[in-house]
Formats: structure tokens, C-alpha cells, sequence
């Protein structure tokens, strides 16, 4: 069994920040997929079904973003997963827009849905890492992550989301360069 693990805030205020950008990828994984109903377990949203032949259990905490490792922990410790079967979908300033980057462990950028999985669990755990862009000046980052994405960014996020979960069967095997690169061909259509 594998947890996927979608980092947002709860509420529907938040749905469209791009800080939820994990919980809107858990969402279209979830539907693609025809994962079963939502159930409150593990201080969040839980969602249990299958990609490809495995069995995955979709996270989405509501402990709010800087508890993140508290709802992962325990499903971690319920199901007795090492850390391999763990993987995180999140927002990352770093990246372009709709560009999408997997990798095991690494360092946390400041991320604190990222530093409180990390304290939970330590750091090596897989990421999929999705892009949001760097707004250009540390004083706009806030408003920018916590800022909707616009109406013009719709269809890219989308066709972005679409990408994920079409080809998600890749992460499931546990190959991450290949997911990469098929949702970076797909998004180039």
C-alpha cells in the first residue's frame, strides 16, 4: 500500500489558492481513478482505491498546512508504512508554472506543509513537486502562494491537473522519470 499525500489548507476559502494546488491533484487522482467516498480518518480526508494494480490510500490533511506531518504521521503508524511509501504532492515557488518536478527527499524551501512532515517523519520521503512560480520579490511571495490562481491560469492548471492523474500510474510503479516526462509531453499538446 502507498499513502499520497495532497498538502492544502481546509475550507473552501482556500480552494483555489495556489498553496492547495496538492489537494485540487488528490481530488482529480481520486476521480480519474473512481476511488471510493471520502472518510475522516487521520485528521483529514482519506479516500482509499487503486492506480494501476496498487492499492493507494489518498491523504488530504486538515490540520491545516503547518500540521501536515501530524494527519501523515498517523496513517504512517496506522498502516506500519516505512517512509518509501509515502509521497507528497505540493507547491513549489521554484518551479515554473504547470511544470512539474518528482524527487526523493531534499531540503524543505521554506515549505511548511514540507518542515512539518520532515519533523514527523524525517526527509525522505518522495515529492512531487508543482509548480507555481516566484512572483519576482520575497515581499510578494505570501499573497502569491496564498493567492488564488487567476482566470486566465484555469485552463493550464486543468490541463495540468489532467496530466497528473492520467499518468499517475507511472508514480505508483515508481517511476518517477517517467511520470515526469509523460506529463511534460502530454502538457506540450
Amino acid at each position: 500500500m502507498q499513502i499520497w499525500t495532497g498538502l492544502g489548507n481546509p475550507g473552501p476559502q482556500y480552494a483555489l489558492h495556489r498553496h492547495n494546488v496538492g489537494f485540487m491533484a488528490m481530488d482529480v487522482i481520486a476521480e480519474m481513478h473512481e476511488f471510493g467516498p471520502v472518510q475522516k480518518k487521520f485528521s483529514g480526508w482519506v479516500q482509499e482505491g487503486r492506480v494501476g494494480r496498487e492499492k493507494v490510500l489518498l491523504l488530504k490533511p486538515t490540520t491545516f498546512m503547518n500540521e501536515s506531518g501530524r494527519a501523515v504521521g498517523e496513517a504512517m503508524r496506522f498502516y506500519k508504512l516505512d517512509i518509501d511509501a509515502l509521497t507528497v504532492f505540493h507547491d513549489e515557488l521554484d518551479l515554473a508554472p504547470f511544470k512539474i518536478k518528482v524527487r526523493d527527499g531534499g531540503g524543505l524551501a521554506g515549505h511548511n506543509g514540507l518542515r512539518s512532515i520532515d519533523k514527523h517523519l524525517g526527509p525522505d520521503f518522495r515529492r512531487v513537486r508543482i509548480g507555481i512560480g516566484h512572483p519576482g520579490s520575497k515581499e510578494r511571495v505570501n499573497g502569491h502562494v496564498l493567492g488564488n490562481y487567476a482566470k486566465a491560469e484555469m485552463d493550464d492548471l486543468a490541463d495540468m491537473l489532467a496530466a497528473i492523474g492520467a499518468e499517475a500510474h507511472w508514480l505508483a510503479e515508481n517511476d518517477g522519470p517517467r511520470f515526469m516526462s509523460d506529463v511534460a509531453l502530454r502538457l506540450q499538446d
